[in-house]
């Protein structure tokens, strides 16, 4: 296997959302700077919005304040939130939103010339080519971009990361890039729980099936501290095909109702809080109601006029467009038969909920050299795609002032053998554990012990400690892991960033000892929310050398 080295100033991993507009960022602010991006697919569709989006979930509109926005976001996740970092975002959105419009992405509009609203904090957009627009905007800056290289672990020096190395999918080759800095945009994670779909169709429910968490395991591994991985996030869904829920609601109105027609939500909104608008409680109703018999659950789209309807299939070509599919079926058209809705399994995000690496303001993590942005990076809840361009805009501004002076470190022939031996070991296995088998073991594992959908996403300490138990033999097994290609071998790479992920998501779990953020951490042994001892962030920091995991509770104020 050959080896390719590469030396540059700041080093991107993952060419999302935030990744690209890091990159176009860094070139405005530092045009001699270099600069390469590590993509594990293509920056054109890659992310969890390759297919597009149809709108932009987050927007300061005329009358909100970044104060009112604050408290709306931490109203939404029961007090616990770095104010401090959402503020951050809530600044620049409506510029990070302006930028990408200049970079071609079309946004709907009225008559004045002012973005067409969608709901209280979003616009519409036409975003099936936001990713094509976006990495066009880095094709026209001087970047390097290495597609289809999965980044495999961080050089790091026991002070500073210092690169990171990759292996070419396409070309076998082992890449070896130092930088100054890194910025990992590598997005959340999934897989890690068992699906509601089996074979193919597993992926056909929320989030991008090739982020599996490395960017969350590299910074495990180097003994990055953690946070608030307990705070899962799970999609209410349309069955069977990857369609949000929201467009449907907040576009058309549509009611939640159950297999009577009734419209169920408001029977628990007074056990709720009263509170209408959290999305969690949306399918801790939808949940409880499958539980009791009167499911499925539905949208009710029955009451949709003919221009609705289509209006409604337009935002989904935005999207999702397999729902439309689904729909050219007579029997399933939506104003014939409402749509029905369900939960997915659990993902582990910092976009939507808010796992991810414990920063500061300018988006440092703790480890020096390494910054953070979008999904990857945790505290700052409901940042979605415009918060992941603010993020990846402040974590430039820090890391350029950061290198300066910097300089690149030696070569270490002996850690590059070490992880191209790592790396590529799986290839030299005639026999042995294959990825497909691993992966399923830990979402089994997953699913049964640590609050999958079989388990109606509840949480105890005996099946905790029982997934905890299970999980280190797992790892243990990796050394066992076998791969007959490239292919493969990416596959392989995957299920141990997985259980890295997994194994630390558990330790969360079973230390919040309260219930939260129902369905997302639902404690059935602790079933009360208690803020006279929970109010705090729950973190964490992986010792490799014992293989021991460390939990700190961090303040609410940074």
């Amino acid at each position: 296997m050959s080896i390719s080295y590469i030396d540059t100033d700041i080093l991107i991993i993952g060419g999302g959302a935030a990744g690209c507009f890091a990159a176009v960022e860094i070139y405005k602010r530092a045009p001699t700077c270099k600069v390469v991006i590590m993509e594990k697919a293509h920056i054109e569709r890659s992310g969890c919005l390759a297919m597009g989006l149809n709108a932009i979930n987050a927007y300061l509109h005329a009358g909100q304040t970044p104060d009112s926005y604050v408290s709306f976001v931490e109203r939404h996740f029961e007090g616990i939130i770095r104010r401090d970092l959402v503020y951050s975002i809530v600044k620049g959105l409506n510029e990070a939103v302006k930028d990408v419009e200049e970079m071609g992405l079309p946004i709907e509009k009225n008559e004045d010339g002012s973005y067409k609203v969608r709901g209280k904090r979003s616009i519409r957009i036409f975003g099936e080519r936001l990713k094509p627009i976006l990495a066009e905007a880095v094709q026209r800056t001087p970047s390097q971009v290495l597609n289809r290289v999965v980044a495999t672990n961080f050089i790091y020096d026991g002070n500073r990361v210092c690169g990171a190395f990759g292996f070419g999918v396409r070309n076998g080759v082992f890449y070896v890039i130092r930088a100054k800095a890194v910025i990992v945009a590598t997005g959340g994670a999934s897989g890690i729980y068992k699906p509601n779909n089996t074979g193919e169709a597993r992926n056909l429910l929320w989030y991008c099936p090739w982020n599996v968490g490395t960017g969350y395991a590299m910074g495990i591994r180097i003994g990055a501290e953690m946070t608030s991985f307990e705070n899962r996030f799970v999609a209410l869904r349309v069955k069977d095909v990857n369609a949000p829920t929201g467009t449907i609601a907040v576009g058309t109105r549509s009611k939640q109702i159950n297999a009577r027609g009734e419209d169920y939500l408001e029977r628990y909104y007074q056990h709720l809080g009263g509170n209408k608008c959290l999305t969690h409680h949306r399918l801790l109703a939808t949940v409880e109601e499958k539980k009791i018999g009167r499911g499925p659950c539905y949208l009710d789209t029955t009451t949709l006029n003919e221009a609705e309807e289509r209006r409604l299939k337009e935002d989904f070509l935005n999207m999702n467009p397999q729902i439309v599919l689904l729909w050219a079926n007579k029997e399933m058209n939506p104003r014939k038969k409402p749509v029905e809705i369900q939960g997915t399994e659990p993902f582990v995000v910092g976009g939507h909920c808010q796992a991810g690496y414990w920063i500061d303001v300018e988006r440092r993590t703790t480890i020096p050299g390494l910054y953070a942005a979008g999904e990857v990076a945790g505290g700052a809840p409901k940042k979605y795609v415009s918060g992941s361009w603010v993020e990846a805009r402040i974590a430039v501004i820090t890391a350029l002032e950061d290198i300066k002076g910097v300089v690149l470190k030696d070569r270490d022939d002996e850690a590059i053998l070490r992880e191209k031996t790592r790396v590529f070991s799986p290839l030299t296995k005639k026999t042995g554990l294959s990825p497909v088998m691993a992966r399923e073991r830990l979402q089994k594992i997953m699913d049964e012990y640590a609050g999958g959908i079989s388990m109606n996403y509840a949480l105890h300490e005996e099946r905790l400690l029982e997934a905890r138990r299970l999980l280190k033999s797992l790892k243990d097994r990796m050394g066992d892991i076998a791969a007959i290609n490239n292919y493969t071998l990416v596959e392989a790479l995957e299920c141990i960033d997985r259980i890295d992920v997994a194994r630390i998501l558990v330790e969360h779990l079973i230390y919040r000892k309260e219930t939260r953020w129902a369905c997302y951490q639902t404690r059935l042994d602790y079933p009360e929310k208690d803020n006279s001892r929970w109010l705090t962030f729950v973190n964490s920091i992986y010792n490799q050398n014992t293989d021991e995991i460390k939990m700190v509770e961090r303040p609410l104020s940074s």
